[in-house]
């Protein structure tokens, strides 16, 4: 799969997902209807097709790209042990290769808040990420539906 065809399957599967493009970039949001802008983003997956927020996965090679998908704790635990310690802000050594292609891991910078990513998934290898992807699809619904609740109360 390239990333054309990764975007198209995320916006087919998730009907009520908001794409939006940054710097070569690609947030996905459930916010239908609501405001977009750097200061509303809280993606459930990303995108990634360059360096911009970090060289690990080394994304400038061509062709090369990184999708990232925030899953519950329990799920992170259930697929690569215990959360690991970081500060979000450098490459967090989980024993994996960041630039490895086709493999589901850990993410580089966010695994400690329960991000997986992926480097050019094949095909299989994204319909094996769909339950991760449905699981932070359905989290983030759940955060817009309570945040819709709380803004009408």
């Amino acid at each position: 799969m390239d990333e054309d065809a990764v975007r198209e399957a995320m916006t087919r599967r998730y009907a009520d997902t908001e794409v939006v493009e940054s710097s070569g970039n690609f947030f996905f949001q459930v916010r239908p209807g609501q405001e977009a802008g750097p200061d509303r983003w809280r993606p459930f997956a990303t995108l990634v097709t360059n360096d911009l927020y970090d060289q690990a996965s080394g994304l400038d090679r061509p062709g090369v790209f990184r999708l990232n998908v925030g899953v519950s704790p329990e799920t992170y635990r259930s697929l690569f042990g215990e959360l690991p310690r970081g500060n979000g802000a450098s490459v967090i050594d989980t024993g994996h290769d960041y630039t490895a292609l086709n493999r589901i891991m850990p993410h580089p910078l966010y695994a400690p808040l329960a991000w997986v990513c992926v480097l050019n998934p094949t095909e299989g290898t994204f319909q094996a990420l769909q339950p991760l992807l449905d699981e932070a699809h359905t989290r983030a619904a759940h955060r817009e539906a309570a945040r819709a609740g709380r803004r009408e109360a």
